[in-house]
This record gives structure tokens, C-alpha cells and sequence, in this order.
């Protein structure tokens, strides 16, 4: 059985989701979450994951607080208490 998950999605992804600032998606892994975004909001796996389906490098993606890169990347299972945290990376100078 799969798990309805919180995801927060960013200011600059949130025209893909019709303005939303959260959603909810079915899944265990981070990985299933973000193939079922993509189902629910075309166009969003692009701008998160590469070409061969690894976490792009200026995209960090936490569960509750923690960053997936420490955990089990895409793999990390989640909880259906879980929240997923989509951020990308800032930089300024």
C-alpha cells in the first residue's frame, strides 16, 4: 500500500502546479514520489532530475529535515507522517 506524501514545492515550480505550494502524492521512495509528481504535474520531473534520472545538482530534496544525499538519494523511503521539501539551490554573490 502506498503512502499519501506532503511535497513542498518551490515558488519557481509552482506554475506547474497550478499555484500550489503543496501537494500531496502517493509513494514509498522519494524516487515513486517524484515519478507520481510527474504523472499529476507534466513537466516537473525535468527540472529535477537528469537526463538519466539522478537528482540534478542544484536541486536539494529533504524528508522531514534531512537531506536525501545523506540518506538513500532517490531510494529513501518515506512515511505517509513524512514531509518532502523540494529547494533549489541559491546562490548570490
Amino acid at each position: 500500500m502506498l503512502n499519501m506524501i506532503s511535497v513542498s514545492i518551490p515558488t519557481p515550480l509552482r506554475k506547474l502546479t497550478k499555484g500550489a505550494s503543496s501537494v500531496s502524492v502517493e509513494g514509498s521512495t522519494i524516487r515513486e514520489i517524484l515519478y507520481n509528481l510527474e504523472f499529476g504535474y507534466p513537466g516537473i520531473q525535468e527540472r529535477l532530475l537528469t537526463p538519466d534520472n539522478s537528482l540534478r545538482t542544484f536541486i536539494n530534496i529533504y524528508v522531514n529535515d534531512e537531506d536525501i544525499r545523506f540518506l538513500d538519494d532517490l531510494d529513501t523511503p518515506v512515511k505517509e507522517t513524512d514531509v518532502i521539501t523540494i529547494l533549489p539551490a541559491i546562490a548570490g554573490g
